[in-house]
């Protein structure tokens, strides 16, 4: 279903409503009243938008707000973080947060640092298995701003947000346009990417609101045999892009740290 500017315009405003009173319980009804549709009606609309539901989108947001405190300048206790964005139980809060960042909010917190010096220091890895092209495979095209210098991580999602790890994915130099996964198993991905720039702020490498990035216009369907190719074009943030959530560089140092080992 194609979408107007109109409906484009009230999902971006319930997300808006959304960020600003995160920390409030907030309902699908509430949303569909403001955005004056029915709950139904509302829920199409929100998700033929962004892609997933306006709760999943709301779960994410507080996670995505959850990285924001325990990262920042004035990051303190997990308890005080929850109850901050909306969690009233730390095990949800918890639960949670390892589901769709990859990690424990401690062990978040506590491995910045070396994520980041990682990250600075790092050669090409890939987060799946070796590339060689055996069907079947995704062939994925990148057009990349030429003013960008640093870590591009493309992937393929079983949802169409990074809220968990990618079936295969790669991390790739800014310079390098294009990248390959084999042998991936059938079913039907959405082909996603983000960018990275170097950064001194350990912060820009885990907060990614601001950050380039895209999708395949279309879901990759994979069969027994195929060979698809996408294209993915890198563009500024949109105010219904939902966040970006799995601990892109906690992967590519867990992969990497596998590597070395053999």
């Amino acid at each position: 279903m194609s979408t107007t500017k109109e409906q484009i315009e009230l999902v971006s405003k319930t997300i808006e409503y959304m960020k600003k009173n995160i920390e409030e319980e907030i309902t699908s009804e509430k949303l569909a009243e403001l955005a004056g549709y029915s709950l139904y009606h509302f829920t199409r609309v929100f998700k033929d938008v962004t892609g997933i539901s306006p709760r999943h989108f709301l779960s994410a947001l507080r996670i995505e707000a959850g990285k924001e405190k325990l990262i920042g300048p004035s990051s303190g206790s997990i308890l005080r973080t929850l109850l901050e964005i909306g969690f009233q139980s730390f095990g949800t809060f918890s639960s949670k947060f390892k589901q769709f960042v990859g990690q424990s909010p401690k062990q978040f917190q506590n491995s910045a640092v070396k994520l980041h010096r990682f990250m600075n220091d790092y050669d090409e890895v890939n987060l799946g298995e070796p590339v060689s092209v055996k069907s079947p495979a995704v062939r994925c095209t990148l057009e990349v701003p030429v003013f960008f210098k640093g870590n591009i991580f493309v992937g393929l999602f079983p949802r169409p947000i990074p809220d968990q790890r990618p079936v295969v994915g790669i991390a790739l130099r800014g310079t390098k346009k294009e990248c390959v996964f084999s042998k991936v198993p059938p079913g039907t991905y959405f082909a996603l990417a983000t960018a990275i720039p170097w950064s001194l702020n350990p912060r820009d490498y885990f907060l990614l609101s601001k950050n380039l990035r895209g999708k395949a216009d279309c879901p990759v369907e994979i069969s027994e045999n195929n060979i698809c190719i996408v294209n993915i074009k890198l563009r500024e943030p949109l105010p219904y892009d939902p966040p970006i959530l799995i601990n892109l560089p906690s992967l590519l140092f867990e992969k990497d740290s596998k590597l070395e080992e053999k």
